[in-house]
C-alpha cells in the first residue's frame, strides 16, 4: 500500500469514533456512523422548523448523482426508494403472470419474497439450493432456461459473503432473453460492480458499506425497461413537476426513473448524501484492494488454526467462518472487543477501508483457543 493511500485511509477511519472502543467487523449488519454523518442527521432535525421542503429534498437528489456515479449510470435511470425490498416489489409488481424467475433459496428476504409473493397471482418461481448460504454461479446458470422472464441474485450473498460469478450470469441472461435484477447492498460502498454485467436492475441500500442511515436505498432501471414499471406507491414525488404541483389528477408520471421515487425520509436523506461523498472520496480501487487483501489474510490466518471458511468464487471482502456454536463464539469475539455476527451457523466478517491488518490479528488471537478445542 502506498503512502498516499495509506495516509487517506487513516483519515477514514478518523471518522468513526466507535473505532476507539471496538474493532468492527460488523458492516455486513450496519455500519458504524461516521461523525460528519451523524452531524448531518442532527442538522436537518435542528432546521426542522425554518426549512422547505425543497431544501430538505436537495440532499437525497445529491444522493441520486452520486450513486449514478458509483453505478456508471445516468441519473435519470435512479429511483429514490427506501428499501431493497420496494425496489424489488417494484419490478415484481411489473412481471406478468406465468413469469418465470429464478432466485437462491436462501437469498436475503428482502430479495427473495418479492417473487415470492408473486406466485399467489402466477408468477413462477424457481429456487436454486443454496448449500451453507452460497450460491454456486453453475448451479444458477443451469436454471436459467430459454422461458426464464428475470433472474434476481445478490452480488455478496448475505449469510456467507460469497460472490458468484456475476458476469457469466448476466452473459447467460443475454442469451435467452431475461432480465438480471442485482442486490448490491452487500457490495456497493466497497466493491465495483463488473462492467460487462450491465443489468437490468440494480437496488442498494446504503445503511451498510455506503454508511448511510436505514431508510436511504436507490433503485437503477436500465432506460429501455423503465416503461415496463409502474411506481408501487404513487406519491406527490411521482409526477413531474413535484415542487410546484401538489393536489388532484391527472394522473401523471415524470419521464424518467423519478416516477419511481418514495417519500423521502428527510433525516435519512440528509445523512446518506454525506455518506456517499466520504465513500466517494476514496480511491475505488485502492480501496476494494484493500479490503479484498484483509479479508484474504484473515481467510489465510483460519485456515492455518484449521478453521474452515465458506467458499466463494470470487473474492470477497466478507469471510464467513464454521464453527461448533456461532453464538458462543460471537460471545468470545465480544469480550475480545470485537464486533462481528453469526448467521447460518457461521461467523461472519466485513472488511472496509476503516479496518487494518490489526484487526485481522485480533480476531485470529481470539479463535485461537476455540481452534485449539477441536473447533
Amino acid at each position: 500500500m502506498g503512502w498516499g493511500v495509506w495516509m487517506e485511509l487513516e483519515r477514514f477511519r478518523a471518522e468513526f469514533p466507535v473505532l476507539e472502543r471496538v474493532c468492527w467487523l460488523f458492516t455486513p449488519s450496519c455500519g458504524p456512523g461516521a461523525r460528519r454523518v451523524v452531524e448531518a442527521v442532527r442538522a436537518e432535525l435542528a432546521e426542522w422548523d425554518s426549512s422547505s421542503w425543497e431544501e430538505r429534498d436537495r440532499p437525497a437528489q445529491h444522493s441520486r448523482r452520486v450513486m449514478a456515479g458509483v453505478l456508471g449510470v445516468s441519473p435519470a435511470d435512479v429511483a429514490l426508494v427506501q428499501s431493497v425490498a420496494e425496489g424489488a416489489s417494484t419490478v415484481a409488481a411489473s412481471l406478468p403472470d406465468g413469469s418465470r424467475v429464478v432466485v437462491g433459496d436462501a437469498e436475503y428476504r428482502s430479495v427473495a419474497f418479492p417473487w415470492l409473493a408473486a406466485e399467489r397471482r402466477g408468477v413462477r418461481v424457481h429456487q436454486v439450493p443454496m448449500p451453507e448460504g452460497v450460491l454456486r454461479s453453475t448451479a444458477l446458470i443451469e436454471a436459467i432456461t430459454e422461458d426464464t422472464t428475470l433472474v434476481a441474485v445478490s452480488d455478496v450473498q448475505s449469510s456467507s459473503g460469497a460472490r458468484v460469478d456475476l458476469v457469466a450470469v448476466a452473459e447467460r441472461c443475454r442469451e435467452v432473453g431475461a432480465r438480471l435484477f442485482v442486490d448490491a447492498t452487500q457490495s456497493a460502498g466497497v466493491l465495483r460492480l463488473p462492467e460487462a454485467v450491465r443489468p437490468d436492475f440494480v437496488a442498494v441500500h446504503g445503511y451498510k458499506w455506503l454508511l448511510c442511515p436505514r431508510g436511504a436505498a436507490w433503485l437503477y432501471v436500465r432506460p429501455d425497461r423503465l416503461e415496463e414499471l409502474v411506481p408501487l406507491a404513487p406519491n406527490a414525488h411521482s409526477g413531474p413537476r413535484p415542487w410546484t404541483e401538489y393536489y388532484g389528477g391527472p394522473l401523471e408520471y415524470a419521464q424518467d426513473a423519478r416516477r419511481l421515487d418514495m417519500s423521502l425520509c428527510w433525516p435519512s436523506w440528509a445523512g446518506a448524501a454525506v455518506a456517499l461523498d466520504l465513500v466517494g472520496a476514496l480511491d475505488p480501487v485502492s480501496l476494494e484492494e484493500h479490503c479484498l487483501g484483509l479479508a484474504g489474510m484473515l481467510r489465510e490466518g483460519l485456515a492455518e488454526l484449521g478453521l474452515k471458511c465458506l467458499p466463494s468464487e470470487v473474492p470477497s471482502h466478507i469471510v464467513s467462518v464454521a464453527v461448533p456454536d456461532a453464538d458462543a463464539a460471537l460471545s468470545v469475539l465480544r469480550e475480545a472487543g470485537i464486533r462481528a455476527t453469526a448467521r447460518a451457523g457461521a461467523l461472519r466478517f466485513g472488511f472496509h477501508g476503516f479496518n487494518t491488518a490489526d484487526d485481522v490479528a485480533r480476531v485470529l488471537s481470539a479463535l485461537r483457543p476455540l481452534a485449539g478445542n477441536g473447533a
